[in-house]
């Protein structure tokens, strides 16, 4: 099932693609006449169909995942084991094969299909068997199977169906077995991994694979097209007449009651401002399908494509899910702000037959802007009763910290199941990467366009992340439950909004939008926090290192992942001088740049930790009060240890010559008791305070 919002560039089609697109797959032979049996051919079909996700799947099937998350995660009674985080190696047994033993991944009941298959430390060499076949169909290092190199000959490795991104392996080619499907790996050790299969009614015929590397081979004309369409290049930028849209009002903007679907739908605004107070809201035959900010719908779309995708990105979003509608279908913009802005909407229509499988394209948004990551918790991306399929999400976080946000692991229920039938490994596992990695990248079925923390190796600041699910896609007769356990290292606060995408039946309902939903949205777009920074600091961590006890280490550590309650001093510049003391008498000495020779008043912020020692303070040789206990009262406490008053000296050579040595520790404290951190120092004219 392709997917649907501008990406790389997943849905970038101009007018009449659809129907161009049906005569691309009948010339590569990749429309069925008729039935046939599901195959890697009849899956890539429908991986290119661009009209399959709009309509519920025939034959119908169970999207299920078997991943190495933690046993102990049994019940919401047990909130111990509700939140068990030691997600790798868990295996489903092990088993002895011609003198090997090998860690079973995946053991599936057919007839079946496996759609996708994740790791971010593939070990090993992985085997799959079908259909009770001794000869594995797939035998190769398993990181030569997820990044294509075992299977495709291009140089490309068969992008975009494998490959490795943010330290994160995916395979999305899919796999079918008629009877059983086993998959191991010969080296589990502390392997995380994540399988999604569908599982087929009974009776459904399904044709057993030969050798995956030969199939790839055979299907090199059913990869291209498939890939074509999910790597289609941006339809070109066209006018979109924009009308004034009054404050708190909402302007109908385009409207039919001419029965077909959209296949593109452009929203223009008059700046990229306005797209935060802008929400687009659909509705399909009576029904209000989508409500959802616009800016948020643009992210989305900016995860999932090269370039632009209309016209100008700031003030462009095109949509190309495919939104099929029986009778009628309305387009609306509110403005959620306090002043008129300008919209405009373009939609590009074709002929549908509306029919007992077609569905309804639906989008959501929520956020809590204030989200305590203390208790953990599990945070409803979207709750839905009725009959459709969950075809993906955006997540957008603004994290006021250094520390790791996304432990936690997806929970997903369908069809009022009491344990979900996928429950992952990581947020950043259910988003196709891995280990946390703060490096962007961008992928028609997952992405992670925006991270603040790139450029500092951290997690602080602005994230986007999204999954647009092809294959994957999860489909449910009564109802489904999607939540997100809150797991952050870190006890803070942050902003955390999902966006998800459904197709339903008419009459589904879910609990999505809603008075406290707008209320969020008019708050706009949420700031990423300001890096602290005492005023007219000198950082200790850019001071040059006059001397030091030789040998002893010393680096410039970051210090966001230690939160500080809202009113408190902060570390400033969220970094500080980290001094690895040994023993006591290791020291460090600072030259503190200071022009000329009049007495400075000096003031040094330091660091206390649950393993750090007492120094002795000197500076231009002489020692200043007595020694300061740096220990900070608690294990794994780290805070600020607010102005220590230095007393007036006045610059020699142009320099102050900071002095800390290590006299003992405090018998509460951790380790060899020696560590200590320097943050920084203020100087003022001798007097002031």
């Amino acid at each position: 099932m392709p997917l649907g919002i501008s990406g790389d560039s997943f849905w970038g089609f101009p007018g009449g693609y659809l129907s161009r697109m049906l005569t691309v797959l009948v010339a590569f032979g990749l429309v069925a006449a008729g039935d046939r049996p599901v195959s890697t051919a009849s899956l890539l079909r429908e991986l290119a169909d661009p009209r399959a996700i709009a309509v519920f799947p025939d034959p119908p099937y169970r999207l299920l995942q078997s991943s190495s998350f933690d046993r102990r995660t049994v019940a919401p009674t047990d909130l111990e084991g509700w939140f068990a985080n030691e997600d790798a190696g868990k295996f489903l047994r092990v088993e002895e094969r011609d003198g090997r033993r090998e860690s079973v991944m995946l053991d599936a009941e057919g007839p079946g299909a496996v759609v996708r298959l994740w790791s971010p430390n593939p070990k090993g060499t992985l085997r799959v068997y079908v259909d009770g076949q001794a000869t594995p169909i797939v035998e190769a290092p398993m990181n030569e199977v997820l990044d294509g190199r075992a299977l495709f000959a291009d140089s490309t490795h068969g992008y975009p169906f494998a490959g490795e991104r943010s330290r994160g392996w995916n395979l999305f080619v899919p796999i079918p077995f008629a009877s059983r499907c086993v998959i191991t790996t010969d080296q589990g050790d502390g392997v995380y991994y994540q399988v999604n299969w569908r599982s087929y009614p009974e009776g459904t015929a399904v044709e057993t694979s030969p050798p995956l590397k030969d199939v790839v081979s055979s299907l090199q004309p059913s990869f291209a097209a498939a890939a074509q369409a999910l790597s289609t290049p941006p339809s070109a930028a066209s006018d979109v007449p924009r009308q004034a849209i009054a404050p708190n009002g909402r302007a109908r903007l385009f409207g039919t009651n001419v029965p077909g679907v959209i296949t593109e739908l452009v929203v223009t605004t008059d700046s990229a401002a306005s797209n935060d107070a802008l929400a687009l809201v659909v509705t399909c035959d009576g029904e209000e399908t989508v409500w959802c900010p616009i800016s948020a719908l643009q992210e989305a779309a900016t995860g999932r494509r090269r370039g632009l995708p209309r016209g100008n990105a700031e003030t462009t979003t095109a949509l190309r899910w495919p939104m099929p509608y029986r009778t009628s279908i309305v387009v609306e913009v509110e403005n959620l702000g306090g002043t008129a802005v300008e919209a405009g909407v373009s939609a590009q229509i074709e002929p549908w037959t509306w029919d007992e499988r077609s569905m309804h394209f639906h989008a959501s948004w929520r956020r809590d802007s204030r989200l305590p990551t203390r208790p953990m918790r599990d945070f409803r991306f979207l709750a839905v009763e009725g009959k459709g399929v969950y075809v993906g999400d955006s997540l957008h976080v603004v994290n006021p910290v250094d520390a790791w946000w996304g432990e936690g692991d997806e929970k997903i229920y369908v069809d009022g199941e009491t344990f979900p039938s996928h429950i992952g490994t990581g947020t950043e596992d259910y988003y196709g990467y891995g280990w946390c990695c703060p490096q962007t990248f961008v992928h028609p079925l997952h992405a992670q366009p925006v991270c603040d923390g790139q450029s500092t190796g951290t997690n602080f600041g602005r994230t986007i992340v999204s999954r647009m699910r092809g294959l994957d896609a999860i489909p449910f007769e009564r109802s489904l439950r999607f939540d997100m356990e809150i797991w952050h290292w870190a006890d803070c606060v942050m902003s955390y909004a999902p966006t998800t995408f459904w197709y339903a039946r008419p009459g589904a309902t879910s609990d999505a939008g809603g008075n406290a939903v707008r209320d969020e949205a008019r708050r706009g777009r949420i700031a990423a926090p300001p890096v602290f920074a005492i005023p007219g600091a000198i950082e200790c961590e850019r001071v040059p290192l006059r001397a030091k006890s030789e040998g002893l280490e010393t680096e410039a550590q970051p210090l966001r992942s230690f939160f500080v309650a809202a009113g408190e001093l902060g570390f400033s510049d969220a970094r500080h001088l980290w001094v690895k003391g040994r023993r006591p008498g290791d020291f460090v000495e600072l030259a503190i740049p200071a022009d000329g020779d009049t007495p400075r008043q000096v003031t040094l912020y330091a660091t206390r930790s649950w393993d750090y020692g007492i120094v002795q303070l000197s500076v231009n040789g002489t020692a200043v009060g007595a020694p300061v206990d740096l220990y900070s009262g608690a294990e794994g406490k780290v805070v600020p240890s607010g102005p220590i008053d230095l007393g007036t000296h006045a610059p020699v050579d142009g320099v102050l010559v900071l002095r800390a040595t290590v006299v003992g520790g405090n018998p509460n404290s951790g380790g060899a008791r020696s560590f200590f951190g320097l943050d920084a120092l203020t100087l003022a004219p001798a007097g002031d305070k």
